[in-house]
């Protein structure tokens, strides 16, 4: 069973996620740190033996604009709708921290957009695809 947990991952966790997925080079090893610390909002998936097997995080200005940023899945947690959990829990956090109407954008692999028109992301007409969504905040 995989569990989430609302963290930013550790340069180590999100390098060895990127590594299994054949990303190892689409990180820049020395500056990620910062990058991290930089970051809104993280949520990590851990399963039973306490390893993180999945990644996600939101970069923005944390008023109006956000990205989806980093969602990684191991292969061996790959299928159990871990994504899926990951993207739906950085949206509610938008919804629960932004002040007004806030706009959500990320960048896409092609095996990952079906994840994201599921949480109501909509193509752009470029590549890389980019895709949008305007969240209300929760009735207060």
């Amino acid at each position: 069973m995989v569990t989430l947990h609302d963290r930013i991952p550790t340069v180590a966790e999100q390098l060895a996620i990127a590594d299994a997925v054949g990303w190892h080079d689409r990180f820049d090893a020395e500056s990620l740190g910062r990058s991290l610390e930089r970051s809104l909002h993280g949520v990590v998936a851990v399963d039973g033996d306490g390893a993180v097997v999945a990644m996600g995080r939101l970069v923005g200005d944390g008023v109006r604009y956000f990205t989806v940023q980093d969602v990684l899945v191991h292969p061996d947690a790959a299928e159990q709708g871990v994504a899926t959990r990951i993207v739906e829990r950085l949206l509610a956090w938008v919804r629960a921290t932004a002040p007004a109407e806030a706009i959500v954008g990320l960048f896409s692999s092609p095996e990952a957009v079906g994840v994201y028109e599921a949480a109501g992301f909509e193509r752009a007409d470029r590549d890389p695809i980019g895709m949008v969504q305007a969240l209300r905040p929760d009735a207060r």
